[in-house]
């Protein structure tokens, strides 16, 4: 079971680094870093030019966060509190860079939340 984690989490840094050599992000289309943890979800939107975070969110940024269940419908709400957050900067489109993980569940979530909060990509 131990060589088959270690594997998988392989895998993801593989497919990472393949797709992260090709995203970049700038002030007017930053990159869109999704990381996923066990039980949490962190977005952040980054300028790789200066390498500087221009926005960020997190489970705990969303109000009454207890009351969802599933973290697949939190993670929805919390790339819509990013979304919102982006659009006070005038952040309106960004490349998404789903950090080497498959895009369904929560990284589908995400997406679609942040497409519905107005940003495109």
């Amino acid at each position: 079971m131990k060589d088959h984690n270690k594997q998988k989490s392989l895998k993801r840094i593989r497919r990472k680094n393949r797709v992260r050599s090709k995203i970049f992000g700038t002030q007017e289309r930053p990159r869109f870093s999704v990381f996923r943890s066990n039980k949490y979800i962190f977005l952040q939107l980054i300028d790789d030019q200066a390498g500087k975070t221009l926005v960020s969110a997190k489970d705990s940024d969303v109000k009454d966060i207890n009351k969802i269940k599933g973290k697949v419908k939190r993670a929805y709400k919390v790339a819509k509190v990013l979304a919102e957050r982006a659009k006070q900067k005038k952040i309106e489109s960004v490349v998404f860079d789903r950090n080497g993980y498959k895009y369904h569940g929560r990284i589908k979530a995400v997406a679609d939340g942040a497409r519905d909060g107005g940003l495109k990509f």
